[in-house]
């Protein structure tokens, strides 16, 4: 098979939380998350059951432990709750100390560190998962999803290559899909999202997040049409999806129709309250007027983050993005946004560190993060009108409404807070 990726990809996931998922505000981005589904006869919680009652009678069956393990982590993405990271963590971690070189314990354990955000974590444990099994392509998914996030590109699109050559499916074409985005290549990443589809079909779930991912990447090049018409097939193909909703939600929004865009907002945050769906509801709000309704729901982001945390999940970098979205304790959010950078020196975290600096007028140290924000090409309207704001605030006209057109000619309306300052500023 054909190397998907760029031939020798010369880089300057989200990556792949199944929680936070990307920014906590801004414009949707599609996740490069594997697609981890219980058997089909049966749902996630009656498997946990099943399994509890099979370690209680057997408390050392390494197999029941790992498939304990893996259920957990699919039920924390099907209910929003990370207790169950922290009950995964500990069945795998038991079943290491049994079977030290358990292959499905080691990288599970990886997967998971993913989803908490801790990228070196992963990124060890990756590797230690491809020691024990080098054939295995999930080792090459975790290792790459890491380097990603750890700003090693090059690294990073070479484990998706090896991935998608090992073992083609929606897994791997969907990390190839995102790091074609990350690279500015849009319709390379929609044609390697068609074959992460036909992958899909009829899988329920797999094909409903499949079309979700496709939604995303439309609406960030204002592809409206296909993004809206993706988010209902989402729906069609397993209903009452969560993250169908508030791809759903953005469609609507890029559409100009705010009410519909809170009513499946509202529908995603009724089923699974994720911190990004409830920001974006309250960005919503407040843009439709409904002020008190979005205080609430920032409000509540605060618990979110919080339980989060108790739980093992790394929030620096989306904290501070939102914070500094909503001028919340900016220099505080500055700090928090340096220490985010460290831990996910990527373009996102990058991104994130230049605003939080422009925000606080540390403008011409917030240029330099910016141009390394944008190093890989990527076609990102947020990321455009950061560094217009930047330009802006040296004194840069011309360059600024460069960089704001560039915004809105991309997608007019990335951002429920953004574009209609991005439009201000060029009248």
């Amino acid at each position: 098979m054909k190397r998907l990726l760029i031939g020798g990809v010369a880089a300057g996931l989200t990556a792949t939380a199944l929680f936070l998922g990307g920014a906590l505000s801004g414009s949707p981005r599609a996740s490069s998350a594997p697609v981890v589904r219980p058997p089909a006869a049966e749902t996630t919680a009656a498997q946990i059951a099943k399994l509890q009652r099979e370690l209680r009678a057997n408390g050392d069956d390494i197999t029941s432990l790992d498939a304990l393990g893996l259920a957990y982590q699919q039920r924390a993405r099907e209910t929003g709750d990370p207790t169950y990271y922290t009950k995964s963590d500990e069945v795998l971690r038991r079943a290491l100390r049994l079977a030290p070189r358990d292959l499905l314990a080691t990288g599970g354990l990886g997967s998971l560190a993913l989803s908490r955000h801790r990228f070196r974590e992963a990124l060890v444990l990756g590797r230690r998962a491809r020691a024990i099994s080098p054939t295995t392509a999930r080792n090459y998914g975790v290792i790459g999803d890491a380097l990603v996030e750890l700003g090693r590109y090059r690294e990073g699109f070479r484990a998706f290559d090896t991935m998608a050559t090992t073992r083609p499916d929606v897994s791997s074409y969907s990390r190839v899909a995102h790091a074609r985005v990350l690279l500015g290549d849009v319709p390379g990443a929609l044609s390697t999202w068609r074959l992460a589809l036909d992958a899909s079909l009829g899988q329920g779930e797999a094909e409903a997040w499949t079309r979700v991912q496709i939604s995303k990447t439309a609406f960030s090049v204002g592809q409206l049409r296909p993004a809206l018409a993706q988010a209902k097939a989402a729906l069609h193909a397993f209903p009452g999806y969560a993250p169908a909703y508030d791809a759903l939600a953005w469609a609507e929004y890029g559409r100009g129709r705010v009410g519909a865009a809170i009513a499946a907002e509202q529908a995603a945050v009724d089923r699974i309250p994720l911190p990004q769906y409830v920001a974006m509801l309250g960005d919503l709000q407040r843009a439709a007027g409904r002020r008190a309704e979005a205080r609430r729901h920032y409000a509540l982001i605060g618990v979110i983050e919080r339980l989060l945390v108790a739980n093992g999940v790394e929030t620096d970098l989306e904290t501070a993005l939102f914070d500094v979205d909503h001028g919340i304790r900016l220099n505080s959010s500055l700090a928090l946004a340096r220490r985010a950078q460290r831990e996910r020196p990527s373009i996102d975290g990058d991104d994130v560190l230049a605003w939080a600096l422009a925000r606080t007028g540390r403008c011409s140290e917030a240029l330099g993060y910016s141009r390394d924000a944008l190093r890989l090409g990527t076609r990102d309207a947020l990321k455009f009108f950061h560094r217009a704001e930047i330009e802006l605030c040296l004194g840069n006209r011309a360059a600024a409404r460069d960089w704001f057109r560039r915004a809105l000619a991309l997608n007019p309306r990335f951002s429920v807070l953004w574009a209609p300052v991005a439009r201000r500023e060029l009248r």
